[in-house]
């Protein structure tokens, strides 16, 4: 983890400052709390990103999270970090699978072809792999049913 001054120093370099929400749901209250601690340490080593800021919510009870399931709990986590390009910032998003993210700074930014091209194929890459396990993906297509 970084101070939040390195965070806006790095800002001033054209890093991107970003708000991102994690939630875990889990029908034990351990479980989802080391379920979404084990993430945000996995994202906090990520060479992608630097950490400078998370608070854990507290756990909550939910009844009825899902079909056939009486209860769960769910624990959220908020994370402020910088990422060096908005490239690496989508591979978080997919990767990592976020509830939300916000991008704090900067209110705009060019994007040039080849990072745009980085991100589509990351998400084309992630689409395939889903297909691959049987979870969608590419047989999904808009308009056809």
């Amino acid at each position: 983890m970084i101070s939040e001054q390195e965070a806006n120093e790095k800002v001033e370099n054209r890093w991107f400052k970003s708000w991102v929400m994690f939630e875990a749901l889990a029908i034990n209250e351990n479980v989802a709390k080391d379920a979404l601690e084990t993430l945000v340490n996995k994202l906090d080593k990520d060479e992608r990103v630097k950490i400078y800021k998370k608070t854990f919510g507290e756990s909550k009870r939910v009844e009825k999270p899902i079909q056939n399931i009486e209860v769960g709990y769910s624990v959220t986590c908020e994370v402020n970090l910088v990422s060096k390009s908005f490239d690496n910032l989508a591979q978080i998003a997919i990767e990592y699978g976020p509830s939300a993210i916000e991008i704090l700074e900067p209110s705009k930014f060019d994007l040039d072809v080849g990072e745009a091209q980085s991100i589509l194929n990351s998400i084309s890459n992630m689409m395939h792999r889903f297909a691959a396990a049987g979870a969608g993906g590419i047989v999904f297509m808009k308009g056809e049913e």
